[in-house]
């Protein structure tokens, strides 16, 4: 359906101009293939760090249940938190995030995480485990990211700076003080 605009110059009409609503889409810049493909490497390692996150808090047990049990919420709104701020990005730049079951168990990085009841020590190694498996595709397309659009890598120095801060503190859990 066509829309009909007006130009107008001082008090005169000059005449109708007939617009499509692909012309009256947005504009700005627009994501490459390839930036495209980065970003959603990113979005499907953080939907699945959360729900592998959930399945951990669910099925912790052991020495230091309770810590564990929070800190992993922690981890899991922010995953979800990144998450939505790189598929909103991507549609910033006109690029169709997805983020169907489908996608993410085909796509991500991560290594699948057990099933049943998991100790406390093996829930902080797998979670540790994840923590920078993530970071890893985040810091793997970082520079072809940043190359094309400094915006999106700075997202992705915010999402990598939070990420290793988990994964120092998670894993300080199982670790002993040096030289002892």
């Amino acid at each position: 359906m066509a829309e009909t605009k007006t130009k107008k110059s001082g008090s005169s009409t000059k005449g109708a101009v007939k617009t499509t609503r692909q012309q009256n889409a947005e504009k700005g810049f627009t994501a490459s293939p390839a930036l495209a493909s980065n970003l959603q490497l990113v979005l499907v390692d953080l939907l699945e760090l959360a729900i592998q996150g959930k399945q951990a808090h669910w099925n912790v047990v052991g020495r230091n249940f309770r810590d564990t049990h929070r800190q992993l919420d922690e981890i899991i709104d922010d995953a979800r938190a990144f998450s939505d701020t790189i598929a909103e990005r991507m549609r910033a730049l006109h690029a169709v995030p997805d983020g169907r079951s489908a996608t993410i168990a085909k796509t991500t990085t991560l290594p699948a995480f057990p099933a049943g009841e998991v100790s406390t020590t093996e829930t902080i190694d797998l979670v540790t485990e994840r923590l920078e498996a993530a970071v890893g595709t985040m810091r793997d397309v970082h520079d072809a990211v940043d190359e094309e659009d400094p915006t999106s890598a700075d997202l992705l120095h915010a999402v990598i700076e939070r990420l290793e801060q988990f994964a120092w503190m998670v894993s300080a859990e199982n670790r002993s003080p040096a030289g002892r």
